[in-house]
């Protein structure tokens, strides 16, 4: 119950950071702020009280005393994923900051029209 709580707290400061800071650079890194709070929600999903990993080793292991697999499969492709965003993103702030010369997000919307 705590992981669930921990990572909506987590979603919630990224949200935060998303919605009223002004500066580009902020705004990434709140959005993978809210990516981190995801993997911490996607692994309590597939946890449970003294389940072990998923691997039949050990004698007398049966599947019911399992984690299962397949949030972390996805937790680790969406790790890979959050990673090619923020480097994009980021690139994506250095070709504005080198146009516009600012990063607050105010100016620039100023410049469209």
């Amino acid at each position: 119950m705590i992981y669930f709580i921990t990572s909506t707290l987590v979603i919630l400061i990224g949200m935060y950071a998303v919605l009223v800071k002004k500066n580009i650079i902020k705004i990434v890194i709140g959005l993978s702020i809210i990516d981190s709070g995801v993997h911490l929600l996607l692994i309590a999903i597939g946890y449970f009280n003294k389940g072990t990993a998923p691997i039949f080793s050990k004698a007398g292991l049966t599947p019911d005393k399992m984690v299962d697999p397949v949030p972390q499969a996805l937790v680790l492709t969406s790790i890979v994923i959050g990673l090619a965003v923020t480097a994009v993103a980021l690139s994506l702030v250095i070709r504005l900051y080198d146009h516009h010369k600012t990063l607050d997000i105010t100016k620039i919307r100023k410049l469209k029209w």
